[in-house]
């Protein structure tokens, strides 16, 4: 089974449902993602609520999936050295992913806010902590060994360095390099990076929903892809509860999504991109990459947070096999 190495934040997301009110006293847009200190989340949880807490962060989020499905896969980042980083220390073991996190006593381990609206749109408020102070000098060739994919989710692109190194230690390894946007307002802020990775033919596979796309080219579902296109072997564009297309090679194929009552929209985009590069370690072709992404984020925005029971997963083992 090919490995996939993953790299991103460590964080613990805290789960919460609050109402469209609520989004708007915070000043921040809608189903994005806001960098905030470390005592929002504390400020902004008020006696009613009802918070989840769960070990995550985009590319933990995406190597977990992975290693569910019965692949092989390592994360790297930074946690503190404190109660929280040994609760993700433990997530990760109990995962069954290799641990490649450094500690730090400089700083807390990471958290999020995820906001949860009634239509379950997700707005999250990030506090990076520890894993923000992640640095090109922390990375080695070492931890890359064996790895066949390297997924690097977009909100590492605000520490340009340690992006580029990550991505040069694994073009030793020879891992294709996977990045995930991640946020539409990443996008916006570190733009100038992406282009000039695309334009050095750095990136192999390019995941984006619809917002991400429309942020870099300006055109909206399908017609964001050919642009994309343009700038890697593999590009995606996620269109929501409509589905996903892929290109490559010159060729579009379009996989439509499951159809299902959403919950909550937390970790879709993370367990996508597991589904997709399980399929991708199975020589499955594309549009079966895209329909096992879809079928694994239908189940998981079915409950709250980014944690799939084990009788999704079953569902989607007995998925695999129809494929």
């Amino acid at each position: 089974m090919k490995k996939v190495v993953g790299m991103g934040a460590a964080l613990v997301d805290i789960l919460v449902q609050v109402d469209d009110a609520w989004v708007e006293r915070t000043g921040s847009p809608k189903g994005g993602m806001t960098m905030v200190g470390k005592e929002f989340a504390r400020a902004h949880l008020t006696p009613g609520m009802k918070p989840v807490y769960v070990p995550g962060g985009s590319a933990c989020n995406t190597v977990v999936g992975y290693a569910k499905l019965g692949g092989e896969a390592a994360f790297i980042s930074k946690v503190g050295d404190d109660e929280l980083g040994q609760v993700f220390l433990k997530h990760l073991k109990d995962s069954g992913v290799e641990s490649l996190l450094m500690k730090t006593s400089e700083a807390g381990t990471g958290q999020v806010l995820v906001a949860i609206t009634p239509d379950a749109e997700r707005s999250m408020f990030t506090y990076l902590g520890a894993s923000d102070s992640l640095e090109a000098g922390n990375l080695t060739p070492a931890q890359f060994a064996g790895a066949d994919f390297f997924y690097l989710e977009g909100y590492r692109a605000y520490h340009a360095e340690c992006f580029r190194h990550a991505i040069r230690l694994a073009e030793s390894v020879k891992a294709k390099v996977i990045v995930d946007f991640g946020a539409f307002g990443v996008v916006n802020d570190c733009r100038t990076l992406f282009e000039s990775l695309f334009a050095e033919k750095k990136i192999d596979v390019i995941i984006a929903n619809e917002e991400e796309a429309f942020a870099f080219t300006g055109m909206r579902g399908e017609e964001a892809l050919a642009p994309l296109a343009g700038l890697a072997e593999t590009a995606i564009v996620k269109v929501g509860s409509r589905g996903a297309y892929v290109s490559q090679g010159g060729k579009t194929y379009f996989a439509p999504a499951f159809p299902v009552q959403a919950v909550d929209t937390t970790g879709a985009g993370d367990l996508w991109a597991a589904g997709f590069l399980f399929g991708l370690a199975q020589h499955f072709d594309l549009e079966k990459c895209a329909r096992l992404g879809n079928f694994i984020a239908a189940e998981v925005i079915q409950v709250t947070g980014p944690r799939i029971p084990e009788e999704g997963w079953l569902r989607i083992r007995e998925f695999i096999k129809t494929l």
